[in-house]
């Protein structure tokens, strides 16, 4: 019973093969449709159109056999005679009055039934068009005209056709013509969903090649697709000269913003080191210069910070990015940056551990600044009472570190784009913390440079867990 629901859940209903699928078979179903009504109608118009043709030679005849036999005896026998004559097993004949009155009828009508014959008076009554006329089980084809012998009218005669045999003949071909279409539709639509299948190939094949291209491959990316159409083998080429395009762009962007954090970071850490200097001579300044001073220390302070991460991340993306791997005791380095943190926070921040020593391999400095970046993230998006929690633990040549807080939480469509560049769940909040969306991209770039990973789990108003994997 799942399989059904799996198969539908895989098709897409915008996909281009999807649509050039269903327009054919659109096109098809009407195409063959139309030609089968056709078919169909002309097939019963000439079983009709032959049994008139029949009906109108009696028609023709009649009046010289009922003169013919009159001359011989007397003319209402003579009418009967030549009526009975001319009728059969299939061909029912009767003359009614002009109050409608049945004068003579052919002796094939009594081997009817009494409700076929009733029913076929009663059709008599009514206008009659050259159709196929259905009672009971039957199959009639009637015609009517009036009779006319030497100029003198005799009556309304009535033609019946029996073509039971004939249309049951036809309808069999009928149905057996909507299964064919059906199974011709049927067939087109395989037939044609597996060429355009065949045919979207390279389309497929260029978009497999193009998802598979990272930042450092951009330049050297080139796309070709055998034995694909010719507006395929454009499209490659096209999307090779903006893969192209991308790199150098990408290159400038990159080359931009080390230049710039470079040249930036030594003045500003300059004009840093001299407001310090300043605020230690606060007994010459007045209340309102200390605090413009203190605010402008802070702010020169936290540009710094955002070159340092600027400048880290063009490093890390020109694979400038260098670490110093060497073992160390996880215990003992996490217990240093945390005495650290609390120094600078005045929060709780504990360490629970059941297993020492965990030793890692790592850069030092870099992951001073993964954990450090970790606990300030905390810090800011927690409530000041809260605690945060380290849990250090290893499972086989793995270590774990789990960043804890009990803050706001994190809602679930930004828990994977927290780690892009620049991105911040909450704009308000980011900017009244001094974030700049930067930190945790730093974060899972130095992590994976030392062959890490990171993620996290989160639920709004529980807090979140920031989860760090590290060999041992």
């Amino acid at each position: 019973m799942k399989q059904p629901k799996k198969i539908w859940i895989n098709i897409d209903p915008f996909s281009l093969q999807l649509r050039l699928t269903i327009g054919i078979a659109t096109f098809s179903t009407l195409i063959l449709g139309s030609l089968a009504a056709w078919t169909s109608w002309k097939m019963q118009q000439i079983l009709i159109d032959s049994r008139k043709y029949n009906i109108e030679k009696i028609a023709e005849r009649l009046p010289h056999d009922v003169q013919f036999y009159s001359e011989m005896m007397q003319p209402k026998i003579g009418l009967q005679k030549a009526i009975n004559n001319l009728a059969n097993t299939n061909t029912l004949i009767w003359l009614k009055s002009p109050d409608k009155k049945i004068l003579i009828k052919s002796a094939t009508l009594d081997l009817l039934s009494d409700s076929t014959v009733n029913k076929l008076m009663s059709l008599s009554n009514m206008e009659i068009k050259p159709q196929v006329y259905k009672v009971n089980q039957s199959y009639f084809v009637i015609s009517s005209g009036s009779l006319q012998v030497q100029g003198k009218s005799l009556g309304k005669l009535f033609i019946v056709q029996d073509i039971t045999r004939e249309q049951i003949m036809f309808m069999a071909m009928l149905r057996s013509l909507n299964i064919s279409s059906i199974l011709a539709i049927i067939v087109i639509i395989a037939l044609s969903a597996f060429y355009i299948s065949r045919s979207l190939q390279p389309l497929r094949q260029l978009s497999q090649m193009t998802s598979v291209i990272s930042v450092e491959d951009l330049g050297q990316a080139q796309l070709y697709v055998d034995n694909a159409p010719s507006e395929v083998k454009e499209l490659a080429q096209t999307l090779t000269m903006l893969l192209s395009r991308l790199s150098q762009s990408w290159e400038q962007e990159r080359e931009f913003v080390s230049n710039v954090s470079h040249e930036l970071r030594t003045p500003l850490t300059i004009v840093h080191g001299y407001l310090q200097s300043v605020l230690r001579r606060q007994n010459n300044l007045t209340e309102m210069q200390q605090e413009a001073l203190e605010t402008a220390a802070s702010e020169a302070e936290r540009t710094i910070r955002l070159l340092q991460d600027l400048l880290d991340l063009a490093r890390a993306d020109s694979g400038h990015l260098h670490f110093q791997m060497k073992s160390y005791v996880l215990n003992d380095l996490v217990e240093e940056v945390v005495v650290m943190a609390q120094k600078y926070s005045d929060r709780l921040i504990t360490i629970e551990s059941t297993i020492y020593p965990i030793e890692v391999k790592i850069d030092y400095s870099r992951f001073k600044q993964i954990l450090l970046n970790l606990i300030d993230n905390a810090i800011k998006y927690s409530e000041a009472t809260t605690p945060i929690i380290l849990k250090l633990n290893q499972f086989h040549d793995k270590a774990i570190i789990q960043v804890c807080d009990q803050g706001y939480g994190i809602p679930l469509q930004h828990q994977t784009r927290i780690f892009e560049r620049f991105y911040r769940v909450n704009e308000p909040r980011s900017h009244a913390s001094g974030g700049c969306g930067l930190g945790l991209s730093i974060v899972k770039t130095l992590v994976e440079g030392m062959g890490g990973s990171v993620y996290v789990q989160s639920k709004l108003g529980e807090g979140s867990v920031f989860t760090i994997t590290l060999l041992t």
